[in-house]
């Protein structure tokens, strides 16, 4: 009975530093969401910040000023898609342990 204590507690004491580990990384994480061939550029990291936004100076133009809100919101999305897929990738490791970890997926 005791060794199975132990080895719950062991797995457990595993698992927080594996997802302390997964946090740490994706905390540190930086992704560019870009759409048009790079003509617009959205940069954030992993806790959803924005760091930088790069916009074509050919989209400057005030004529242009519908196509390039949907441009940005095109690459908004496509960052934290990108985010997303790199949290389900690094949490995912940890369903090994047995643990589920609802709405993260």
């Amino acid at each position: 009975m005791f060794k199975d204590l132990n080895k719950i507690m062991r797995q457990a004491q595993e698992l927080q530093r594996n997802l302390q580990k997964a946090q740490e990384e994706l905390a540190n994480l930086q992704v560019t969401g870009e759409v048009s061939g790079g003509a617009v550029k959205i940069t954030m990291t992993g806790k959803y910040e924005v760091v930088e936004v790069k916009i074509d100076p050919n989209l400057r133009d005030p004529d242009s000023l519908d196509m390039l809100e949907e441009l940005v919101q095109a690459a908004l999305k496509d960052a934290l898609m990108k985010i997303k897929e790199a949290t389900e990738e690094k949490m995912g490791d940890l369903k090994g342990f047995g643990v589920d970890f609802p709405g993260m997926f």
